[in-house]
């Protein structure tokens, strides 16, 4: 059977946008190239122009530079329209490409959906509540054990008022004991005796003085 119908080509891969758009641009970058050598050439038939007097020769190297400038309109013309496919194609790819990206997004955000309902499945609105209140009364009943294991015992109530005006008195009698002069006092009272009673010593002068400093006439 192969051999009368013979055997279908293989397919190749199907094109896209993304080649197609690279083929065009390089026809275009081509097709500049020529329009390029085409400007050299209208450049030195100009200046050949200059150089000349009117006549037959100048006719000749005119209608040269006429056929050259007709072959670059027709080449602008091809650019632009090369140019103008490129566009819509580029167009038409980014349009894809965003469509693409956009259905990304949803089968993610679906995908997150299903998660997000799994686990929403394993909480429970009611106990987090519940747990709140528990929470909310352990720290009511520590509280209340803190300010039971703080309480004084055997202390008389006393008003505000009674300690504001005891601290107000007791506020004039610290400047009361400010007063110093009984150090001066102290200082001028005699001194106290020393030493036992009947013992005798030898004062600065020189002179016999009992215990209490005074003065001994020594015996006859």
């Amino acid at each position: 059977m192969n051999r009368i119908f013979g055997r279908g080509k293989p397919k190749g891969p199907a094109p896209n946008l993304s080649d197609c758009i690279g083929n065009v641009d390089s026809r275009s970058e081509s097709v500049d190239k020529k329009i390029a050598r085409l400007d050299v050439e209208l450049v030195k038939y100009k200046d050949q122009m200059k150089k000349m007097r009117d006549g037959p020769s100048k006719n000749m190297v005119k209608q040269k530079a006429l056929r050259v400038l007709k072959q670059k309109r027709m080449y602008e013309s091809q650019r632009d329209n090369l140019m103008q496919q490129s566009f819509n194609m580029e167009q038409a790819n980014y349009t894809i490409q965003t469509l693409k990206d956009t259905k990304t997004t949803v089968d993610a955000m679906k995908t997150g959906l299903k998660d997000m309902k799994k686990a929403y499945k394993h909480v429970k609105i009611d106990q987090i509540e519940d747990l709140q209140d528990e929470l909310g009364d352990m720290m009511e009943d520590a509280n209340d054990i803190q300010e039971a294991l703080g309480r004084s015992y055997g202390t008389p109530e006393i008003d505000d008022d009674d300690l504001e005006a005891e601290l107000d008195a007791l506020g004039d009698e610290l400047l009361m004991d400010d007063d110093s002069s009984y150090l001066d006092e102290a200082a001028t009272a005699p001194s106290i005796p020393e030493g036992i009673p009947g013992d005798k010593s030898v004062n600065r002068d020189g002179v016999l003085v009992d215990e209490f400093g005074l003065p001994q006439i020594p015996a006859s």
